[in-house]
Protein backbone atom coordinates (compact mmCIF):
# COMPACT_ATOMS: atom_id res chain seq x y z
CA UNK A 1 0.00 0.00 0.00
CA UNK A 2 1.46 3.39 -0.94
CA UNK A 3 2.39 5.52 2.37
CA UNK A 4 3.02 8.99 1.24
CA UNK A 5 4.42 10.00 4.04
CA UNK A 6 7.06 7.43 4.04
CA UNK A 7 10.62 9.22 3.40
CA UNK A 8 9.34 12.18 5.47
CA UNK A 9 8.94 9.64 9.02
CA UNK A 10 12.33 7.93 7.46
CA UNK A 11 14.23 11.32 7.48
CA UNK A 12 12.67 12.39 10.90
CA UNK A 13 13.56 9.58 11.89
CA UNK A 14 17.32 9.35 11.01
CA UNK A 15 17.22 13.44 12.49
CA UNK A 16 16.03 12.43 15.60
CA UNK A 17 19.02 9.20 15.61
CA UNK A 18 21.69 11.76 15.00
CA UNK A 19 20.70 14.27 17.40
CA UNK A 20 20.21 11.40 20.06
CA UNK A 21 23.75 10.39 19.74
CA UNK A 22 25.08 13.70 19.87
CA UNK A 23 22.44 14.26 23.11
CA UNK A 24 24.37 11.33 24.60
CA UNK A 25 27.79 11.87 23.59
CA UNK A 26 27.34 15.67 25.45
CA UNK A 27 25.80 13.74 28.56
CA UNK A 28 28.75 11.19 29.26
CA UNK A 29 31.18 13.57 28.14
CA UNK A 30 29.87 16.12 30.99
CA UNK A 31 29.64 13.12 33.77
CA UNK A 32 33.61 12.61 33.19
CA UNK A 33 34.35 16.04 33.51
CA UNK A 34 36.50 16.69 36.65
CA UNK A 35 35.48 17.99 40.04
CA UNK A 36 37.24 20.70 41.34
CA UNK A 37 38.80 20.57 44.15
CA UNK A 38 37.31 22.76 47.55
CA UNK A 39 38.24 26.37 47.72
CA UNK A 40 38.86 26.70 51.30
CA UNK A 41 37.80 29.75 53.43
CA UNK A 42 39.44 32.46 53.98
CA UNK A 43 38.12 33.80 57.19
CA UNK A 44 40.00 32.13 59.75
CA UNK A 45 43.29 31.16 59.83
CA UNK A 46 44.17 27.44 59.39
CA UNK A 47 45.52 25.39 61.94
CA UNK A 48 48.99 24.39 61.52
CA UNK A 49 48.53 20.56 60.51
CA UNK A 50 50.43 17.68 62.85
CA UNK A 51 53.25 16.76 61.96
CA UNK A 52 53.09 13.22 59.84
CA UNK A 53 54.41 10.41 61.06
CA UNK A 54 56.79 8.19 58.89
CA UNK A 55 55.96 4.65 58.73
CA UNK A 56 57.34 1.94 60.84
CA UNK A 57 59.65 -0.73 59.62
CA UNK A 58 57.97 -2.86 59.61
CA UNK A 59 55.16 -1.62 57.75
CA UNK A 60 57.81 -0.53 55.35
CA UNK A 61 58.92 -3.84 54.71
CA UNK A 62 55.29 -5.20 54.61
CA UNK A 63 54.30 -3.04 52.20
CA UNK A 64 57.56 -3.79 49.70
CA UNK A 65 56.97 -7.36 50.15
CA UNK A 66 55.09 -9.55 47.89
CA UNK A 67 51.50 -10.69 49.08
CA UNK A 68 52.13 -9.80 52.14
CA UNK A 69 48.56 -7.78 53.02
CA UNK A 70 47.22 -9.87 55.40
CA UNK A 71 43.27 -10.09 56.14
CA UNK A 72 42.35 -6.79 57.93
CA UNK A 73 45.52 -5.34 58.03
CA UNK A 74 45.85 -1.63 57.80
CA UNK A 75 48.45 0.04 55.61
CA UNK A 76 50.06 3.78 56.11
CA UNK A 77 48.65 6.55 54.47
CA UNK A 78 49.25 6.87 50.63
CA UNK A 79 52.15 8.59 49.85
CA UNK A 80 50.91 9.91 47.17
CA UNK A 81 48.38 12.00 49.28
CA UNK A 82 51.47 14.10 50.90
CA UNK A 83 53.35 14.65 47.54
CA UNK A 84 55.07 18.20 46.94
CA UNK A 85 53.99 19.94 44.19
CA UNK A 86 57.25 21.65 43.08
CA UNK A 87 59.65 20.15 40.62
CA UNK A 88 62.86 18.87 42.68
CA UNK A 89 66.60 20.43 42.13
CA UNK A 90 67.82 18.40 39.35
CA UNK A 91 64.36 17.30 37.85
CA UNK A 92 63.17 18.60 34.90
CA UNK A 93 59.35 18.19 33.28
CA UNK A 94 59.54 19.87 30.11
CA UNK A 95 56.42 19.92 27.61
CA UNK A 96 56.91 18.86 24.05
CA UNK A 97 55.15 17.71 20.56
CA UNK A 98 54.70 14.56 18.73
CA UNK A 99 53.59 14.50 15.29
CA UNK A 100 52.90 11.41 13.36
CA UNK A 101 50.64 10.45 10.37
CA UNK A 102 48.30 9.62 12.30
CA UNK A 103 47.93 13.06 14.23
CA UNK A 104 49.31 15.40 15.98
CA UNK A 105 49.70 15.78 20.08
CA UNK A 106 51.41 17.60 23.04
CA UNK A 107 53.37 15.85 26.00
CA UNK A 108 54.72 16.52 29.35
CA UNK A 109 57.96 14.34 30.14
CA UNK A 110 58.97 13.78 33.72
CA UNK A 111 63.29 13.11 33.80
CA UNK A 112 63.77 12.39 37.57
CA UNK A 113 66.89 14.15 39.29
CA UNK A 114 67.99 10.56 39.09
CA UNK A 115 68.33 9.65 35.69
CA UNK A 116 71.10 12.35 35.76
CA UNK A 117 73.34 9.44 37.51
CA UNK A 118 71.48 6.92 36.56
CA UNK A 119 73.98 3.78 35.92
CA UNK A 120 72.11 2.57 33.49
CA UNK A 121 68.54 2.82 31.47
CA UNK A 122 65.88 3.45 32.63
CA UNK A 123 62.02 2.40 33.18
CA UNK A 124 59.13 4.36 31.38
CA UNK A 125 55.32 4.46 32.15
CA UNK A 126 53.13 6.42 30.14
CA UNK A 127 50.23 8.10 31.91
CA UNK A 128 47.36 8.08 29.99
CA UNK A 129 44.57 11.18 31.78
CA UNK A 130 40.64 10.92 31.99
CA UNK A 131 38.18 13.40 30.35
CA UNK A 132 38.78 16.59 31.18
CA UNK A 133 42.09 16.59 32.61
CA UNK A 134 45.23 17.58 31.54
CA UNK A 135 48.71 16.07 31.60
CA UNK A 136 49.80 18.30 34.58
CA UNK A 137 46.58 17.67 36.53
CA UNK A 138 46.89 14.42 36.25
CA UNK A 139 50.23 14.02 37.15
CA UNK A 140 49.60 16.14 40.17
CA UNK A 141 46.38 13.69 41.42
CA UNK A 142 48.42 10.52 40.55
CA UNK A 143 51.88 11.46 42.14
CA UNK A 144 53.72 9.59 39.63
CA UNK A 145 56.31 12.28 39.90
CA UNK A 146 57.12 11.87 43.28
CA UNK A 147 57.80 8.08 42.84
CA UNK A 148 59.71 8.39 39.49
CA UNK A 149 62.03 9.92 42.07
CA UNK A 150 61.82 7.39 44.10
CA UNK A 151 62.43 4.52 42.17
CA UNK A 152 63.99 5.68 39.17
CA UNK A 153 61.91 6.00 36.09
CA UNK A 154 60.48 8.39 33.42
CA UNK A 155 56.55 9.45 33.23
CA UNK A 156 55.18 10.21 29.67
CA UNK A 157 52.00 12.04 30.16
CA UNK A 158 50.42 12.76 26.65
CA UNK A 159 47.69 14.92 26.32
CA UNK A 160 44.44 14.54 24.06
CA UNK A 161 43.41 17.27 22.29
CA UNK A 162 40.42 19.23 22.43
CA UNK A 163 39.73 18.86 18.68
CA UNK A 164 40.01 15.31 18.95
CA UNK A 165 37.56 15.26 21.66
CA UNK A 166 35.83 18.01 23.11
CA UNK A 167 36.07 16.78 26.60
CA UNK A 168 39.80 16.00 25.68
CA UNK A 169 38.60 11.73 26.37
CA UNK A 170 41.10 9.24 24.84
CA UNK A 171 38.60 8.18 22.11
CA UNK A 172 38.38 4.15 23.42
CA UNK A 173 34.90 3.64 22.33
CA UNK A 174 35.70 4.19 18.22
CA UNK A 175 36.20 1.36 16.09
CA UNK A 176 39.18 3.40 14.09
CA UNK A 177 40.62 3.83 17.62
CA UNK A 178 40.82 0.14 19.01
CA UNK A 179 43.46 -1.63 16.66
CA UNK A 180 47.28 -1.47 15.97
CA UNK A 181 48.68 0.65 13.17
CA UNK A 182 45.29 3.33 13.25
CA UNK A 183 44.06 5.81 15.22
CA UNK A 184 45.47 6.83 18.97
CA UNK A 185 46.82 3.86 20.03
CA UNK A 186 49.30 4.10 16.63
CA UNK A 187 49.88 7.65 17.72
CA UNK A 188 50.64 6.88 21.45
CA UNK A 189 52.49 3.71 20.66
CA UNK A 190 54.35 5.80 18.20
CA UNK A 191 55.20 8.63 21.37
CA UNK A 192 56.63 6.32 23.56
CA UNK A 193 58.87 4.68 20.62
CA UNK A 194 60.45 8.47 20.31
CA UNK A 195 60.72 9.01 24.08
CA UNK A 196 62.76 5.43 23.92
CA UNK A 197 64.85 6.59 20.97
CA UNK A 198 65.55 10.22 22.43
CA UNK A 199 65.63 9.37 25.93
CA UNK A 200 67.77 7.14 28.02
CA UNK A 201 64.80 4.90 28.49
CA UNK A 202 65.03 0.64 28.92
CA UNK A 203 63.28 -0.77 25.94
CA UNK A 204 62.00 -3.99 27.94
CA UNK A 205 60.38 -1.65 30.72
CA UNK A 206 58.00 0.15 29.09
CA UNK A 207 54.82 0.73 30.41
CA UNK A 208 51.12 2.19 29.82
CA UNK A 209 48.52 3.21 32.55
CA UNK A 210 45.46 4.98 32.77
CA UNK A 211 42.08 6.46 34.43
CA UNK A 212 38.36 5.87 33.70
CA UNK A 213 38.74 6.93 29.39
CA UNK A 214 42.46 7.05 29.40
CA UNK A 215 42.17 3.50 31.15
CA UNK A 216 40.53 2.02 28.45
CA UNK A 217 42.93 3.28 25.63
CA UNK A 218 45.88 2.07 27.87
CA UNK A 219 44.49 -1.22 27.94
CA UNK A 220 43.77 -1.02 24.10
CA UNK A 221 47.04 0.41 23.44
CA UNK A 222 49.22 -2.35 26.05
CA UNK A 223 47.33 -5.57 24.08
CA UNK A 224 47.85 -3.93 20.26
CA UNK A 225 51.70 -3.32 20.95
CA UNK A 226 52.78 -5.94 23.14
CA UNK A 227 56.33 -5.46 22.08
CA UNK A 228 56.29 -2.05 23.37
CA UNK A 229 54.63 -2.46 26.80
CA UNK A 230 55.44 -4.81 29.57
CA UNK A 231 51.88 -4.11 31.50
CA UNK A 232 49.30 -2.09 31.97
CA UNK A 233 47.23 -0.41 34.72
CA UNK A 234 44.05 0.48 34.57
CA UNK A 235 42.00 2.29 36.63
CA UNK A 236 38.66 2.84 36.32
CA UNK A 237 38.77 1.56 33.01
CA UNK A 238 36.56 -0.26 30.31
CA UNK A 239 37.57 -3.70 28.60
CA UNK A 240 39.07 -3.66 25.04
CA UNK A 241 36.26 -3.47 22.40
CA UNK A 242 33.18 -2.77 25.40
CA UNK A 243 31.93 -0.29 23.03
CA UNK A 244 32.27 0.28 19.75
CA UNK A 245 30.32 4.05 18.89
CA UNK A 246 29.49 7.03 21.35
CA UNK A 247 26.20 5.66 21.68
CA UNK A 248 27.31 2.14 23.27
CA UNK A 249 29.85 3.89 25.26
CA UNK A 250 27.68 5.28 27.33
CA UNK A 251 25.68 1.80 28.31
CA UNK A 252 28.93 0.24 28.56
CA UNK A 253 30.10 2.61 31.24
CA UNK A 254 26.84 1.96 33.29
CA UNK A 255 26.40 -1.59 32.80
CA UNK A 256 29.28 -3.19 31.63
CA UNK A 257 30.32 -4.87 28.84
CA UNK A 258 32.86 -7.76 28.91
CA UNK A 259 34.94 -6.55 25.43
CA UNK A 260 36.59 -9.36 23.50
CA UNK A 261 38.75 -11.92 23.66
CA UNK A 262 42.91 -10.73 24.47
CA UNK A 263 44.80 -12.56 22.24
CA UNK A 264 48.36 -12.28 23.91
CA UNK A 265 49.44 -12.38 27.43
CA UNK A 266 49.68 -8.72 29.10
CA UNK A 267 50.13 -8.52 33.04
CA UNK A 268 47.31 -6.40 34.06
CA UNK A 269 46.81 -4.28 37.92
CA UNK A 270 43.19 -3.18 38.14
CA UNK A 271 41.66 -0.77 40.80
CA UNK A 272 38.49 0.54 40.70
CA UNK A 273 35.75 1.51 43.44
CA UNK A 274 33.06 -0.51 44.22
CA UNK A 275 30.73 2.63 44.83
CA UNK A 276 31.81 4.19 41.35
CA UNK A 277 28.29 6.03 39.66
CA UNK A 278 30.29 6.57 36.16
CA UNK A 279 31.63 3.38 35.50
CA UNK A 280 30.09 0.05 36.42
CA UNK A 281 32.51 -1.69 39.08
CA UNK A 282 31.95 -4.43 36.95
CA UNK A 283 34.00 -3.27 34.23
CA UNK A 284 36.70 -4.62 36.52
CA UNK A 285 35.44 -7.55 37.00
CA UNK A 286 35.50 -7.97 32.92
CA UNK A 287 38.80 -6.93 32.40
CA UNK A 288 40.52 -9.36 35.40
CA UNK A 289 38.61 -12.00 33.46
CA UNK A 290 40.08 -11.14 30.02
CA UNK A 291 43.38 -10.37 31.18
CA UNK A 292 43.35 -14.15 32.43
CA UNK A 293 42.16 -16.05 29.03
CA UNK A 294 45.64 -15.93 27.70
CA UNK A 295 47.02 -18.02 30.36
CA UNK A 296 46.97 -21.73 30.80
CA UNK A 297 46.71 -21.90 34.96
CA UNK A 298 47.20 -19.34 37.61
CA UNK A 299 47.01 -19.67 41.58
CA UNK A 300 44.60 -17.50 43.26
CA UNK A 301 44.58 -15.42 46.09
CA UNK A 302 42.52 -13.06 47.74
CA UNK A 303 43.27 -10.42 50.88
CA UNK A 304 42.10 -8.07 52.71
CA UNK A 305 43.09 -4.89 54.53
CA UNK A 306 42.35 -1.14 55.28
CA UNK A 307 44.20 1.97 55.08
CA UNK A 308 44.56 3.90 58.19
CA UNK A 309 42.03 6.22 58.53
CA UNK A 310 40.77 5.24 55.35
CA UNK A 311 39.54 2.81 52.99
CA UNK A 312 39.05 -0.74 53.09
CA UNK A 313 40.48 -2.98 50.05
CA UNK A 314 39.96 -6.15 48.46
CA UNK A 315 42.98 -7.63 46.26
CA UNK A 316 43.09 -10.85 44.29
CA UNK A 317 45.93 -12.01 42.83
CA UNK A 318 46.88 -14.34 39.85
CA UNK A 319 50.30 -16.04 39.62
CA UNK A 320 51.70 -19.49 38.85
CA UNK A 321 53.20 -20.74 42.12
CA UNK A 322 54.85 -18.28 44.39
CA UNK A 323 56.31 -16.44 41.80
CA UNK A 324 55.50 -12.70 39.92
CA UNK A 325 51.65 -11.83 39.68
CA UNK A 326 50.34 -11.96 35.87
CA UNK A 327 46.89 -10.25 37.53
CA UNK A 328 46.43 -7.80 40.19
CA UNK A 329 42.32 -6.48 40.93
CA UNK A 330 41.99 -4.15 43.53
CA UNK A 331 38.51 -3.09 44.33
CA UNK A 332 38.35 -0.25 46.66
CA UNK A 333 34.96 -0.06 48.85
CA UNK A 334 33.12 2.74 49.26
CA UNK A 335 35.18 5.02 46.65
CA UNK A 336 33.95 6.60 43.55
CA UNK A 337 35.14 7.76 40.36
CA UNK A 338 38.67 8.40 41.63
CA UNK A 339 42.15 7.57 41.23
CA UNK A 340 42.89 5.83 45.15
CA UNK A 341 45.43 7.35 47.29
CA UNK A 342 45.93 10.23 44.66
CA UNK A 343 46.49 13.93 45.89
CA UNK A 344 43.81 15.91 46.67
CA UNK A 345 45.21 19.05 44.91
CA UNK A 346 44.17 17.11 41.33
CA UNK A 347 40.96 16.14 39.96
CA UNK A 348 39.17 12.76 40.59
CA UNK A 349 41.52 11.93 43.17
CA UNK A 350 40.72 9.56 46.75
CA UNK A 351 43.39 10.11 49.19
CA UNK A 352 41.73 7.87 51.21
CA UNK A 353 42.33 4.72 49.92
CA UNK A 354 45.15 2.20 48.96
CA UNK A 355 48.25 4.00 47.01
CA UNK A 356 46.90 3.02 43.61
CA UNK A 357 50.49 4.75 42.20
CA UNK A 358 52.73 2.96 44.12
CA UNK A 359 51.17 -0.70 43.53
CA UNK A 360 51.39 -0.11 39.82
CA UNK A 361 55.08 0.96 40.03
CA UNK A 362 55.59 -2.26 42.08
CA UNK A 363 53.47 -4.07 40.23
CA UNK A 364 55.36 -3.16 36.80
CA UNK A 365 58.26 -3.34 37.82
CA UNK A 366 58.23 -6.88 37.95
CA UNK A 367 57.93 -7.29 34.40
CA UNK A 368 59.67 -6.80 31.42
CA UNK A 369 59.41 -7.63 27.78
CA UNK A 370 61.80 -9.95 25.73
CA UNK A 371 64.22 -9.11 22.58
CA UNK A 372 62.07 -11.70 20.92
CA UNK A 373 58.77 -10.15 21.70
CA UNK A 374 60.21 -6.98 20.71
CA UNK A 375 61.91 -8.09 17.14
CA UNK A 376 58.82 -10.34 15.93
CA UNK A 377 55.87 -7.94 16.28
CA UNK A 378 54.89 -6.24 13.10
CA UNK A 379 55.01 -2.74 12.80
Amino acid sequence: MFDPFRRTRAKATRKLRRATVSAVTDVWGAMLAPTKPAKRKGTKKAKPAAKATKPSAVTRKAAGKRGSTRANAKSSAPATSRLKKTVPHGAAFPSGTYESAFGTRSYKLYIPAVAKSAPGPLPLIVMLHGCGQSSVDFARGTGMNTLAEEFGFLVLYPAQARDAHHYRCWNWYRQDDQARGAGEPALIAGLARHIIAVQNVDPAKVYVAGLSAGAAAALIVATAYPDIFAAVGIHSGLAVGAAHDSASAPMAMQSGNPGRRHEVQMPTIIFHGDSDKVVNPRNSRFIAIRALEPYAHLDRAVKTGRVSGGREFTRTVHRVGKGRPCTEQWVVHGAGHAWSGGHAAGSYTDPKGPDASRQMVRFFLRHRTTKKCRATQPV
